[in-house]
């Protein structure tokens, strides 16, 4: 079994910062992408930002230049500091993960259960 105890969130007043964390466990041969999406009331789950096992990342526009992805291979965690966030940030955020049980396995697509992001005065 795998697990993703995604952890962090919380209140922020605009313009404030919180860094996200998401830690992997369990039976994990490989880790190919971790990342995080969110999802606000009333809105599809969108990619928020994605880094490969080589340290290859993507960003959401909304978040360029705002949002830092980080991940530590040797711990299966991934973090996501999150800087300048504004009310539109607020959201339950998800950890993600592709990942392989075995070096025969196929890649599944892994979840944590979310975390909330408020932002506001």
């Amino acid at each position: 079994q795998v697990q993703l105890v995604d952890s962090g969130g919380g209140l922020v007043q605009p313009g404030g910062s919180l860094k996200l964390s998401c830690a992997a466990s369990g039976s994990i041969f490989s880790i190919n992408v971790m990342g995080w999406y969110r999802q606000a009331p009333g809105k599809q789950r969108e990619l928020v930002a994605v880094v490969t096992e080589d340290g290859s990342t993507n960003y959401a526009d909304s978040v360029k230049g705002r949002f830092t992805i980080s991940r530590d291979n040797a711990k299966n965690t991934v973090d996501l500091q999150m800087n300048t966030l504004k009310p539109e940030d607020t959201a339950v955020y998800y950890c993600n993960a592709i990942l392989q049980t075995s070096s025969t396995s196929p890649m599944f697509n892994y979840w944590g259960r979310g975390t909330q992001v408020t932002v506001s005065s």
